[in-house]
């Protein structure tokens, strides 16, 4: 064999060696990225599934719910991120026209604080959280402001009173451009940015030289606290016309807590002195108790106390001076309710904008990997005969409110001002 042979014979066989090796390693490496398919499949079936268990309807809406399945599957199958499939499964769930029916993931603000709101009533909730969150506490990095999606621009459309946003003069009406030089992601933005001063560029006019950089500091947010600290530093009384307008806004009214902080300011503390008040209930989240227009309605004893200087004090449990409710379509759920009631017993003005039609009651479930489905799992109607599922409340004041650029002026609260003071 001549020499040129074996030259050819060892490049035959180096070929076939480095063949072999590369089918050997396509034979590891595929099962690494088809894991990312079978994954995603997993835990859209496990959506599908728990939501054929545990919807409030069986015949879910009209929704012939086993097609959706096979119309939805191989999207999610297709899906490359938790985002993805997170819009597939949306997609899907949408189909059954319900409110309380949504798939949420880490990468959302809403994630955290749902959790937070169901871990305080189900201990099974808690020990599942145990794996994603050793602590036991619920916490993310961030900023304490609501988002809108208006035509693909995102503008700010809640403000938490006290927290990192409003210390950097963030106003509702404002428009995100980026954050740190890159596009604006809820959560993703400011994760692991605690504590370290964050670029905002943000648009307060439509015209783009009304762009400007603010310097705001995230903090780790504990999403089982947030809304009290919220109420309790949003809590304000206004002095108009020699009279004392006292507010609150309750942006969460999942849990007694915050009923308890109501009246707690409203009869020993900084709105006991007021003359009227304005109960915000707008955005946030529900959760109203059924007592909780008791203050308004109810005909307790009154106490009076007399001590040796002779100055009497008086106690109430119940609040007889005017009051007037704040309401929008981000006032779902219980607060939808309590709104209704408002008007059914003629207790005061509501003033504000319809109201989104979001009241069945939901629960929340864990999903394998740690994302959370929020499931309708029942009908409510209010006094066995009103539904207000896709119907909402109309205020008897309706006070337009244009998110866009509004430059933190908020025409629906001075109008409730208005009316407080009549």
């Amino acid at each position: 064999m001549s020499k040129y042979s074996t030259k050819a014979l060892h490049r035959v066989t180096l070929l076939i060696v480095l063949a072999a090796t590369l089918i050997f390693l396509v034979s590891f490496i595929n099962p690494i990225f088809s894991q990312q398919q079978p994954s995603n499949i997993k835990v859209f079936e496990q959506v599908f599934l728990t939501v054929k268990e545990n919807f409030y309807d069986p015949d879910f809406n009209g929704v012939n719910w086993e097609s959706m399945k096979d119309k939805y599957r191989s999207k999610a199958a297709a899906s490359v991120s938790k985002q993805e499939l997170a819009n597939v499964i949306n997609q899907m769930l949408s189909e059954l026209k319900t409110s309380h029916t949504q798939y949420y993931i880490p990468q959302q603000t809403q994630y955290y604080q749902l959790l937070a709101i169901f871990a305080a009533i189900s201990s099974e909730l808690r020990q599942q959280l145990k794996q994603w969150f050793p602590t036991e506490t619920i916490e993310y990095s961030g900023i304490g402001i609501f988002t809108k999606e208006v035509e693909g621009k995102t503008f700010v459309s809640g403000v938490l009173d006290g927290f990192p946003a409003e210390a950097a003069g963030i106003l509702v009406g404002d428009r995100i451009i980026s954050v740190d030089g890159k596009p604006f992601e809820a959560v993703e933005s400011f994760r692991n940015k605690a504590g370290q001063t964050v670029s905002l560029l943000i648009e307060r006019e439509a015209e783009s030289n009304s762009r400007k950089s603010l310097k705001v500091v995230p903090k780790m947010i504990n999403a089982g606290i947030m809304f009290s600290q919220a109420m309790d530093s949003s809590i304000h009384v206004y002095e108009r016309e020699n009279r004392k307008i006292g507010y609150v806004h309750i942006w969460s009214y999942a849990g007694d807590q915050y009923q308890q902080l109501l009246e707690e300011e409203l009869f020993y503390g900084r709105l006991a002195s007021a003359d009227a008040l304005v109960l915000d209930l707008r955005g946030g989240w529900g959760g109203a108790p059924l007592t909780a227009l008791n203050i308004y309605t109810a005909k307790p004893l009154s106490i009076t106390s007399i001590p040796r200087n002779g100055r009497k004090h008086y106690s109430y449990a119940i609040w007889n001076k005017p009051v007037v409710m704040l309401v929008n379509e981000g006032s779902r759920s219980s607060k939808e309710i309590l709104a209704f009631g408002f008007q059914q017993y003629k207790i005061g003005p509501v003033v504000g904008s319809p109201t989104p039609g979001a009241v069945v009651a939901g629960r929340a479930f864990l999903m394998s990997d740690g994302s959370l489905l929020y499931v309708a799992v029942a009908n409510v109607y209010v006094n066995d005969q009103y539904r207000l599922e896709g119907v909402g409340v109309k205020p008897d004041l309706e006070v337009p409110f244009t998110l866009e650029y509004a430059q933190g002026k908020d025409p629906q609260k001075e109008r409730a001002i208005e009316e407080a003071l009549k």
